[in-house]
């Protein structure tokens, strides 16, 4: 016997964040950019242990205050997206479902195949016109994980602040300083 399918129907209209609540929890990753529903499928047991894992490394290294959530909603100019990885600002209000971009330090997303475009040319530049400080990507690299640190340049787009490989702890200064050391990550 089949399963009973949700069915809904998209709105007659640009889609908006309210709508976003009426669609299934089926591991889905909905965003809105510009008003257009993007789907992402569910990613895979790998990709939220690499996530898990640098979302560790940044809360042990995080000041007093400060709050690394994984896959939290954030406004953007026209739409709404969902990182891997946020770190809130001390400041931030908590308990929001969409949280605001001006509480955000930095956003973190770990490329898989499902999202490897998005992660590398759609999200930069939809949060740099969203005004968030850092943006760092994490791709699988032969030997590990390599993190791409990109910082905001005059308010509307990315400059690269530097690749950090499995094998380069670095001291960074963003969103405080800390030690990286990306070795320990699974591969």
């Amino acid at each position: 016997m089949a399963q009973p399918t949700h069915e809904w129907r998209p709105p007659g209209r640009r889609w908006r964040e309210q709508d976003l609540l009426d669609l299934p929890e089926n591991g889905s990753r909905y965003e809105l950019i510009d008003g257009s529903l993007h789907v992402t499928p569910p990613a895979g047991p790998d990709h939220h242990e690499l996530a898990d894992d640098i979302r560790m490394s940044l809360r042990l290294a995080a000041p007093a205050g400060w709050r690394v959530i994984r896959e939290t909603g954030v406004r953007i100019p026209d739409g709404n997206l969902i990182p891997d990885i946020t770190v809130l600002k001390p400041d931030a209000p908590r308990g929001q479902l969409w949280t605001d971009p001006a509480d955000v330090a930095l956003v973190v997303e770990v490329e898989s195949p499902n999202s490897r475009r998005h992660d590398r040319f759609t999200k930069p530049a939809l949060y740099a016109e969203a005004g968030i400080p850092h943006y760092w990507r994490v791709e699988r690299g032969d030997f590990g994980p390599v993190v791409y640190r990109y910082q905001l340049a005059k308010g509307v787009h990315y400059d690269p602040l530097g690749t950090i490989g499995p094998d380069d702890p670095v001291q960074l200064d963003e969103p405080w300083p800390m030690r990286l050391d990306p070795s320990g990550w699974p591969r």
